[in-house]
């Protein structure tokens, strides 16, 4: 039985060891991914990163001979001016040697460039983050199944083959059986080759003695083979069922005539990496997308990022659709639910008042946790808006809010690390 390891390993071979350094360099990664999503737009996570850590914070410790001590006997190939015992001196110093080029961020070689992918840079960059005070409510009807390793199995797929234990249960049975090893073979072959062609008495008799015993070795050989079926064993894996955490994410984005293109090209970004860390954290998480102008209606994911519409502004309707969104599909004994809100902060005089009783009295006590994000112009003056006034009133009053502004793409990431930090809830509103 001959068995040929074909699993694939894409993209080269050094997959295990790209990992471990991965794992290795995490805190230099993890600061060099925050400092680089100061500087880029959500729309580049779609391709390779390419991230400069420093080299000088990755040596490891290691054991040298001392150049300053001992003797040492050097062979120097085309020497016609010295012989032995001649003292040589020490060569001088040159300026500008190695290490002294500098890379594009002032590094020089004491930094190098690593590629991470898109997944890579993602896990680094979320992986301090969550949902706030995910509880585990009601489950739904069908719990998930994880695989877990459940020991071996005599059949299986060749793609959980275990070559390891394969090979030690072929190791051990071809001990237990007296399976000659090729080496015993090749040494009686050479013993017999040197015997020659010599006719007397004891070569002879040692000839024979050679040829019958290497008979006996290859026919044992050839008997125990060196894997067999009763040797392989195979990765096997159960199913355990895996209680479902339900939550829901509502999107409420403000679409009215105020909303600059600027303003609302920063929201999008905004909920486009929301919808990303949502994905990719979260396996049964639902997200809800709500536009509103002065009527707020629920969208698909196409037409809230899409779509073109325009109005006047009234948040109160926002939280009317949220609201009846809740009561139609998510009830609150069964749904952790979270809401994250876009809006330039302008809103009908008239409906403060009345937004701010919605989210006093149904909105923030159905939610686990509630983040405002309030876009502005680039460049523009820093006014504290009506919402904004209305929202930090309620805080003052005990409500629990978290709220930050942003005038400025790059200050997309580091504000919604802000938000959905795992001590968000600590330091709700910047």
């Amino acid at each position: 039985m001959n068995i040929v390891d074909r699993r694939l390993n894409p993209k080269g071979k050094s997959l295990s060891n790209r990992r471990r350094f991965i794992r290795r360099a995490k805190q230099e990664l993890t600061e060099a991914v925050r400092k680089a999503t100061g500087e880029r737009s959500v729309s580049d996570t779609g391709s390779d990163n390419q991230i400069w850590v420093k080299a000088d914070r990755l040596k490891e410790p290691s054991i040298r001979h001392s150049g300053e001590m001992g003797e040492r006997d050097h062979v120097l190939p085309g020497n016609k001016h010295y012989e032995e015992g001649d003292r040589l001196k020490r060569p001088e110093q040159q300026g500008g040697g190695g290490g002294s080029e500098g890379a594009e961020d002032g590094g020089g070689e004491d930094a190098f460039q690593f590629a991470l992918s898109q997944d890579e840079f993602l896990d680094i960059f979320f992986d301090d983050l969550e949902l706030p005070d995910m509880l585990r409510k009601q489950m739904k009807s069908s719990d998930s199944f994880t695989p877990v390793r459940a020991g071996h199995a005599v059949s299986g797929s060749i793609s959980n083959l275990n070559l390891k234990r394969t090979m030690r249960n072929s190791l051990a049975r071809r001990i237990a059986l007296h399976r000659p090893r090729p080496a015993d073979i090749d040494e009686k072959e050479a013993e017999l080759l040197a015997l020659g062609d010599a006719l007397d008495e004891e070569t002879v008799a040692r000839r024979g003695e050679l040829t019958a015993r290497l008979e006996v070795l290859q026919r044992r050989s050839k008997r125990i083979p060196f894997i067999d079926p009763v040797d392989v064993r195979y990765n096997r894996f159960e199913l355990v069922p895996q209680p479902v955490t339900s939550a829901v994410m509502f999107c409420l984005m403000d679409v009215s005539g105020s909303m600059t293109e600027h303003m609302k090209d920063l929201a999008k970004r905004f909920y486009k990496l929301l919808y990303l860390f949502l994905q990719r954290r979260y396996k049964n998480v639902q997200i809800v997308f709500i536009r509103h102008t002065h009527q707020a209606k629920e969208v698909d994911e196409e037409t809230f990022f899409m779509s073109t519409e325009t109005g006047g502004t009234v948040v109160s309707t926002a939280f009317e659709e949220m609201m009846r969104v809740v009561k139609a599909r998510f009830p609150r004994d069964q749904w952790n639910i979270y809401a994250a809100q876009a809006s330039d902060g302008d809103n009908a005089s008239n409906d403060n008042a009345r937004a701010a009783a919605l989210l006093k009295r149904f909105v923030l006590p159905a939610c686990q946790y509630f983040a405002y994000l309030e876009v502005k112009d680039e460049g523009g003056r820093d006014v504290t808006t009506d919402l904004w006034r209305t929202y930090d009133q309620l805080i003052k009053g005990g409500a629990e809010i978290a709220m930050r502004k942003v005038s400025e793409r790059a200050q997309i990431y580091p504000v919604f690390r802000a938000l959905f930090a795992k001590d968000a809830k600590a330091g709700a509103k910047a």
